[in-house]
């Protein structure tokens, strides 16, 4: 069995997602990413989350998904994603 290509391998991309139709897209794009070897970070505005649930980025990222700049428990995560990400 041969092994998979993994080309972003090691990488940490952040994803923001904002209200519109194309957030149904960026699950898509979180899937792969994340398959090809990412570690996918998910950034949310409330309005993407009427489009569509965090949960769903939780399950296809295996990260929790962050929707506030100051989500209870992690008042520094906004400083920490933005040093840490090698793309957005």
């Amino acid at each position: 069995m041969s092994t998979p290509v993994r080309p972003y391998a090691g990488a940490k991309i952040l994803l923001g997602i904002t209200g519109g139709i194309a957030s149904y897209k960026a699950g898509w794009l979180a899937r792969l990413l994340t398959k090809a070897g990412a570690t996918v970070d998910v950034v949310m505005t409330p309005a993407a989350t009427e489009f569509i649930g965090r949960v769903t980025f939780e399950g296809l990222t295996g990260r929790p998904v962050h929707t506030g700049l100051f989500d209870p428990g992690r008042p520094l995560d906004h400083i920490a994603l933005a040093s840490r990400a090698s793309a957005m």
